[in-house]
């Protein structure tokens, strides 16, 4: 059975309405004719996405042992949805938070409207259509309009990879009229076979509402991880990312912020950890359209062993976006002489009455900070893990939410820990 047979049939079984199969099938034929992404200091041949196993259909339920109780709103293995559990406020206030493809048969002309037509498109380049044309996992999050939500709402991703089968999640997010939530993934791998993680998440904040989105994440290192997440913000609305690069696999991805209402506002914090032979390059940007706008970056990388890690940040005022500011930082600390990373800043500004600023530092550990701790008895990989800790602070101490805070902290010790090891070998 050829490409275009199989995705039909995987569209059929999904119950997908016709305007998705079409647009699977356009996007498929697409895919030879595109580019990869195109990042500054990214060529196409530093990770490799070309791989050739199972692109298609889902995977069936084998592993039940690797599911537990969590206490999440929503859980999904591979592919399928094993827990949705809506707070009985979530629910008497009408929020949506349902698999995607059940929000494909169940609201169609809803999906048709939002779902890769506003934020991120399908013909963009080469992964994104793979994205479009080999979906196979999802989550829809809608906030009513004026529905104001006092606990996060958490879901968990696990990657399956005890079978070979390349992983297309997206995630859409709506927040109607000022609505306001905290949200909250965390990403996990179980299984060791080699598979591709193409993930996207749409956010479109509509005026007046609030979104504060973290994500913790530790996916595998036979993983090779592509992310796209991109956010369209009205008047007054608020996004805030707060992002956790934690996993050990070779990522390629983009954060992307677009203010186009007045007085809109994007905070982009992200903080990434690499070691062994890993590969990470990110792109974080932030786009002031309307007037009294203001978009911040901050990002803090941490370097281990023969890792390698690129830091893109590019805030950019379009002309007529008066009165806006555009702020970033970027900083990378080096922790071993075999390590690369790169820190590179670029401002777009094409108006006057603005303020826009930029910082960027890559370098080694302090000796004096090591040697300061180590005097006073502490063991030098715990003296340097209280010097990241230290560096990554900035961030950390910003992150709104006290518990994603902690979730971050803990994932990070895991991390910086077993780098440690990785460069005692």
């Amino acid at each position: 059975m050829d490409e275009k047979s199989q995705l039909v049939k995987l569209s059929k079984e999904n119950g997908e309405p016709s305007w998705l199969t079409k647009r699977r099938l356009a996007a498929q034929e697409s895919i030879s004719q595109l580019s990869m992404p195109k990042m500054e200091h990214f060529h196409s041949g530093d990770l490799n996405f070309n791989n050739s196993q199972e692109n298609f259909g889902t995977d069936a339920m084998e592993n039940e042992k690797v599911i537990e109780d969590f206490e999440t709103n929503l859980i999904q293995f591979g592919t399928n949805t094993i827990q949705t559990n809506l707070s009985a406020e979530m629910a008497d206030k009408g929020v949506v938070l349902i698999d995607l493809f059940d929000a494909f048969r169940d609201l169609p002309d809803f999906m048709h409207k939002y779902f890769m037509a506003e934020v991120i498109k399908g013909d963009e380049n080469k992964l994104n259509a793979e994205h479009l044309a080999y979906l196979n996992s999802g989550v829809l999050l809608y906030l009513p309009k004026n529905v104001v939500l006092n606990d996060p709402i958490e879901i968990k991703l696990i990657q399956d990879s005890t079978k070979k089968l390349n992983w297309y999640q997206h995630l859409l997010i709506i927040a109607d009229d000022n609505s306001s939530c905290r949200f909250l993934q965390h990403l996990t791998t179980v299984g060791q076979e080699s598979n591709i993680a193409n993930m996207m998440v749409e956010i479109i904040a509509k005026p007046g509402s609030h979104v504060e989105f973290s994500s913790v994440e530790e996916l595998s290192s036979n993983t090779t991880f592509y992310f796209d997440r991109h956010a369209k913000i009205e008047k007054d609305a608020h996004v805030e990312w707060s992002i956790g690069l934690t996993n050990s696999c070779n990522t390629l991805g983009e954060i992307d912020s677009e203010l186009i209402g007045e007085g809109s506002y994007a905070n982009s914090q992200l903080i990434s950890i690499t070691d062994g032979e890993q590969k990470n390059f990110i792109n974080n940007r932030v786009t002031n359209r309307g007037p009294h706008s203001t978009g911040l970056i901050n990002q803090r990388g941490v370097l281990l062993d023969r890792s390698k890690l690129i830091f893109n940040g590019i805030g950019q005022i379009v002309h007529g976006a008066h009165g806006s500011k555009a702020d970033q930082q970027n900083r990378v600390l080096m922790m071993s002489p075999d390590a690369r990373g790169d820190a590179n800043p670029l401002l777009l500004i094409d108006e006057n009455d603005v303020i826009a600023a930029h910082a960027a530092s890559v370098g080694p550990v302090d000796p004096i900070q090591m040697n300061y701790l180590m005097s006073r008895g502490i063991p030098y990989a715990q003296a340097q893990r209280l010097v990241i800790r230290g560096f990554l602070g900035a961030v950390l101490d910003a992150l709104p939410d006290k518990d994603v805070r902690k979730k971050m902290i803990d994932i990070l010790e895991r991390k910086l820990i077993n780098g440690q090891k990785y460069q005692t070998n």
